[in-house]
């Protein structure tokens, strides 16, 4: 019984520490709410979809946060998007 539960023990940490090395996945993109014309940065990851549904989605797929905001700032200086 010790055994199995030092093997559990070891399956966990190595099931962690490989949780932790693994880098983030994630993907950014601009919506534009069709109402107010506000732009929001919209995460990929959430797996669900923005809500109230009054929105469109106003840029390609952007690697990481720092583009995303990049994209933003772009769409802000052109009036695509309002405060």
């Amino acid at each position: 019984m010790r055994r199995l539960s030092m093997l559990c023990a070891a399956a966990g940490l190595a099931v962690t520490a490989f949780v932790a090395a693994s880098p983030a996945e994630a993907s950014y993109h601009l919506i534009r709410w069709h109402d107010t014309g506000f732009c929001q940065i919209w995460d990929e990851s959430i797996p669900t979809t923005p809500w109230p549904a009054g929105y469109h989605r106003a840029s390609a797929t952007v690697p990481t946060f720092i583009d995303a905001l990049a994209v933003k700032d772009s769409a802000l200086k052109n009036g695509h998007c309002s405060w």
